[in-house]
């Protein structure tokens, strides 16, 4: 069993409290993996002695507008030579699974995440981004307590980009903003572009050319657990959850999935990878993820 997970048990019992919702969460994961097969199975995390009322207030953070002014270009609409599967991981324009921690800033590491796919892909340069820039100095912006990907895209652009990882590590925390770090920029972007809402064939054609920032509802049991295979779980389209889609592609079974990269480190999902179906006959997609994409723009 992961060591955190007897970290969790000890300090409940530490601090005299139960662990009623340890074993409640342990009992659900058990009767899921002995139920029917659905192609996809959950695990013991470092979540599991959390209710799923305190999972979801701390480590959701995507505050979506009621009303939002799409961009006015889709570059690549006319894409019609899509791969049959793609991983961004393969041209090594992925970084390495981050943790976010409680701090509700999803919406930063998927922002960072999208950001530094396209620049490895303009400039052959892989860099760690600082999420933590984001968290501490983007105004538009709610740092720990949530934000949007669009508003943080605009915020590079105006800054004139974004600084290191290395130059200014992540937190977890809100912080005052470090103006010096702020202006030393190790990469930048020229803006981004709103994927078509409710379109998964537009998501696919801008996830076949460059990682994208997606959204999604990830508030239930089987999000908060998910272990391994393609997530065809129970969810909505209450949008309340950030990371990004860094491929897709077709499972043994027949199944077409979307392959994104979350920020609640490797002990969640696939090593923190989720594949999750794609093309599931509503034009959200599941659990939203087609309704509100976007991805940064960049020079070579």
């Amino acid at each position: 069993m992961d060591g955190s997970i007897w970290t969790c048990l000890w300090r409940h019992e530490r601090e005299g409290e139960t662990i009623l919702d340890f074993k409640e969460n342990i009992e659900r994961i058990e009767a899921f993996n002995n139920g029917s097969d659905r192609g996809y199975k959950l695990g013991v995390n470092k979540f599991a002695d959390l209710t799923n009322e305190e999972f979801r207030a701390m480590y959701h953070g995507y505050k979506r507008q009621s009303s939002k002014v799409m961009s006015s270009s889709f570059k690549y609409e006319n894409l019609s030579d899509m791969p049959t599967s793609k991983d961004w991981r393969d041209a090594g324009a992925v970084t390495p699974v981050k943790y976010q921690g409680r701090c509700g800033c999803c919406w930063a590491f998927s922002t960072v995440a999208a950001m530094e796919g396209i620049i490895k892909l303009k400039t052959s340069k892989l860099i760690s981004l600082s999420e933590q820039q984001l968290v501490d100095c983007d105004v538009g912006n709610k740092g720990c307590e949530g934000g949007l990907m669009d508003t943080a895209f605009k915020y590079i652009k105006q800054n004139g980009g974004l600084t290191s990882e290395d130059n200014y590590p992540y937190q977890g925390v809100d912080g005052t903003c470090n103006s010096e770090k702020e202006a030393s920029i190790a990469a930048e972007i020229t803006g981004y572009e709103d994927v078509p809402q409710n379109n998964e064939n537009a998501l696919l054609q801008a996830v076949a050319k460059q990682p994208v920032s997606v959204a999604v509802d990830g508030g239930g049991h089987d999000f908060q657990f998910y272990k391994s295979g393609v997530f065809k779980g129970d969810c909505g389209t209450n949008l309340n959850h950030a990371f990004t889609a860094i491929g897709y592609g077709t499972d043994s079974d027949g199944t077409d999935y979307w392959l994104v990269k979350n920020s609640w480190g490797t002990s969640w999902g696939e090593s923190g990878y989720m594949r999750m179906r794609r093309g599931i006959g509503s034009s959200e997609g599941l659990c939203g993820v087609a309704m509100d994409a976007s991805y940064p723009t960049a020079r070579e």
